[in-house]
């Protein structure tokens, strides 16, 4: 699938660190994002935001879901820092902490990576009662038009919380 679909945060560039703002060290608010370029035909955006390398990059076991939004209406082309306010149609999913919302990197060592997903949809889901990111995943299969990555790293400043 090739796209000129570009999803970017004026917070940080992709591949570089994640200012604690938006971490459980700062505010753990959710960074800015906007996004351009979606294709011709793009009826909603679905955005997930995850970690590979939990617990330990050098020996991860698993992907901590973050941010599961989904029915984030076509027109849209941002998401404000701090996004508590969704844009009207907007639909939130299950993180790893079993509620909605953003969760921000708390990697409890080394430095991890946090991949900004953001999927193009040729469709609108309707409600999926607060799915978790396989679920949503699964609901999107056949839809995807095109997606964009952005990608932040963290680790931890406190010494003391690496435990």
């Amino acid at each position: 699938m090739t796209t000129d679909m570009l999803l970017e945060s004026s917070a940080f560039d992709d591949g570089e660190a994640i200012p604690s703002k938006y971490t459980c060290e700062g505010e753990n608010i959710s960074p800015p994002l906007s996004w351009s370029g979606a294709p011709a035909g793009t009826r909603s955006f679905a955005l997930i935001v995850d970690d590979p390398d939990a617990p330990d990059p050098k020996a991860p076991k698993r992907t901590w879901v973050h941010w599961v939004l989904y029915e984030i209406p076509a027109e849209v082309e941002s998401s404000a820092e701090g996004a508590t306010q969704l844009p009207t149609g907007t639909r939130e999913g299950r993180n790893d902490w079993d509620h909605t919302g953003y969760g921000g990197p708390c990697p409890p060592i080394g430095e991890h990576r946090y991949f900004h997903k953001l999927y193009a949809l040729d469709t609108t889901l309707g409600d999926l009662r607060e799915p978790t990111k396989a679920e949503l995943e699964d609901a999107m299969i056949g839809h995807v038009l095109a997606e964009a990555q952005l990608i932040g790293t963290y680790e931890k400043q406190h010494a003391e919380d690496q435990k």
